[in-house]
């Protein structure tokens, strides 16, 4: 007999009964009802049968048994190899150990023996058929010892009362069964049919799953592509008007200029919105970790401010409070952007009154600190109906103002989102007429309570008067004549190169004192050609390299360093900085290495 607990699966062959190692599983996992079964048959013959025969009886079937659990162990593994048939041979075998128990008890001569004997064969049939009502062929197969012992106790009975008796039985006993086995193979067909459902509606959502993948990642591709192509002519049209307003200009003319540099900061804003808001949405935005100083993070954030609520007849107050630590390690690109966002629509909402920027600090720890950033001002307020979708992307509480100040309508949707990925959260408090408080709430590792001692900031060592050799890189000529008439207003004599290739055929042939390296280009990338000047034993190896790109991501950044790159600029450039980057050159790649590692010069809370 199989032994088991109704298990709904059958032998290799039977193509609806599904996977047979999976049959063998089951099996294996319910063989204690094996012997829970042994030993209720061994005590049933305790009744009619003696005693020393129920105990051979009991010991011959639990040994067949425990043979049989050995034999399913080694074919779990191998009944999809052809070895499928010698389970239901095993089984069959050991049903006619079980066989024995009924006509133990039809000859015992007791009174109950032959009623006994009856039950015996009806509970190994239904036992049987029960476990293997998938595969009925399977079944005949294996109760097959059960109908040898019944013919066996019919032929012993013939021409008796009792012989019709037991054929009156069969019926009965077929009935079951069959009506076992067809509700069985009903309710088999139905799991089937929701399986197929079931698997249909996986592969159509993995294939959705799979469209959606192939989109996003075009998205990021093509967003890729478009911050490189918008990023490089801007960097033409800012770089230009810088060098322009250095010149001699009429009123009209120094106003018309005015317009071309505020337009391409309001253009080079909405895209970084764009980006980061495409970033977000597809979790790759990144942050850094590294030790921000305090009160550097706080004129960071504050500088630009000042400057434009002056201007517009403002009000602009900064305080700090609380416990402050002096050095905290977090992003401080991230803080500052999020900060910033919220000064920049409270200048731009505030017609008049005060604007009051305040961070207080509360200790958690010795080691942790909980921040809050808040922008209070004065302006006009929000109404409880626009606070519910204050944050929702692409919205302004007043579409009037969409008109009156520009703008994509995703700052305050990035700025929380920030918040959320550093741990965060922005809140409001708001009253129409009264204006409203803007809070960002986070916290940071604390690496010192008490300012240290600051260090000497890296001087340049190029004397007053002495000139650079600068080898640029760059393929836009645009950008390329930019750059060369900036170098010759400050008398530094600048080399130029269109791509990689002419970069590292130039850099082998004389030496330079910095080299400015654009990244993407046609023939050799600028990547590939720092690595070979870097790689190569020519005059430039040890040269200062800094990194021009149009694209402002940080892998983009660490991609460049690792390179062999001193320092990295995100274009449309910032010549302040690159002044800066220039006049530390003179003292060699550690100068520049020293700057870019600088916490003020990165990190926040």
């Amino acid at each position: 007999m199989v032994e088991s607990d109704g298990v709904a699966k059958t032998f290799p062959g039977d193509r609806r009964a599904g996977d047979p190692a999976q049959a063998l599983t089951a099996i294996l996992q319910t063989q204690y009802l094996r012997y829970v079964i042994i030993a209720s048959w061994a005590l049933a013959l305790l009744g009619t049968a003696p005693w020393w025969q129920a105990l051979i009886w009991f010991v011959m079937t639990l040994g067949a048994g425990t043979i049989r659990g050995v034999v399913e162990h080694k074919l779990r593994d191998r009944v999809e190899a052809g070895w499928g048939m010698v389970f239901p041979a095993v089984a069959t075998v050991t049903t006619a150990a079980w066989a024995v128990a009924p006509l133990m008890a039809w000859y015992s001569g007791a009174v109950f023996g032959q009623a006994l004997a009856v039950g015996f064969i009806i509970c190994g049939y239904v036992l049987v058929f029960a476990q293997l009502r998938n595969s009925p062929l399977h079944a005949i197969i294996v109760s097959s010892p059960y109908g040898a012992a019944a013919a066996i106790m019919l032929l012993s009975c013939w021409g008796e009362p009792q012989f019709w008796s037991m054929i009156a039985v069969l019926p009965c006993v077929v009935a079951v069964l069959f009506v076992l086995v067809t509700m069985t193979m009903l309710r088999e067909s139905r799991i089937e049919a929701f399986q197929a459902h079931q698997a249909h509606l996986i592969e159509e959502l993995e294939a959705a799953r799979d469209k959606a993948d192939a989109a996003n990642q075009a998205k990021s591709n093509f967003l890729g592509v478009i911050s490189h192509e918008l990023r490089t002519p801007m960097n033409g049209v800012l770089g230009a008007a810088q060098l322009l307003s250095a010149t001699r200009l009429e009123a009209a003319q120094r106003e018309y200029l005015s317009i071309i540099r505020n337009s391409g900061d309001n253009l080079l804003s909405l895209l970084n919105d764009i980006l980061d808001m495409t970033k977000i949405e597809a979790g790759k935005m990144t942050f850094e970790v590294v030790d921000v100083v305090v009160e550097d993070l706080h004129r960071r954030i504050t500088g630009p401010f000042e400057a434009q609520a002056e201007a517009k007849g403002l009000t602009f107050a900064s305080e700090l409070e609380g416990e402050i630590p002096a050095v905290v390690r977090g992003d401080p690109l991230r803080v500052c952007q999020v900060v910033q966002n919220l000064l920049s629509n409270a200048v731009k909402f505030t017609d008049g009154g005060e604007i009051l920027y305040r961070v207080r600090g509360t200790r958690i720890s010795d080691r942790r600190v909980g921040f809050e950033f808040s922008v209070t001002d004065s302006g006009s307020g929000i109404s409880e109906a626009d606070l519910a979708r204050l944050f929702q992307p692409f919205t302004q509480v007043d579409a009037s103002s969409t008109r009156r100040f520009g703008g994509t309508g995703l700052g305050l949707t990035i700025a929380r989102r920030m918040a959320n990925i550093m741990g965060g959260d922005i809140t409001v408090d708001s009253e129409v007429g009264r204006g409203s408080c803007f809070t960002l709430t986070v916290e940071a590792e604390v690496v010192e309570w008490v300012r240290p001692v600051a260090t000497g900031a890296v001087e340049a060592e190029v004397e007053e008067g002495v000139a650079l050799r600068v080898l640029v890189v760059e393929d836009h000529p645009v950008n390329r004549m930019i750059l060369e008439a900036w170098m010759s207003t400050a008398s530094h004599a600048a080399v130029t190169a269109e791509n990689g290739q002419l970069a590292v055929e130039a850099a082998s042939e004389q030496p330079f004192d910095l080299i400015i390296m654009d990244v993407n280009m046609p023939v050799m990338d600028g990547l590939t050609a720092t690595r070979r000047i870097r790689d190569g034993d020519g005059p430039n190896a040890d040269t200062p390299i800094v990194v021009l790109s149009a694209s402002a991501r940080s892998e983009d950044h660490e991609a460049g360093l690792e390179a062999g790159a001193d320092a990295y600029l995100t274009k449309p450039i910032d010549f302040a900085a690159l002044a800066e980057m220039m006049g530390r050159a003179a003292g060699g790649r550690a100068a520049l290495s020293a700057a870019e590692d600088s916490p003020s010069q990165s990190a926040a809370a």
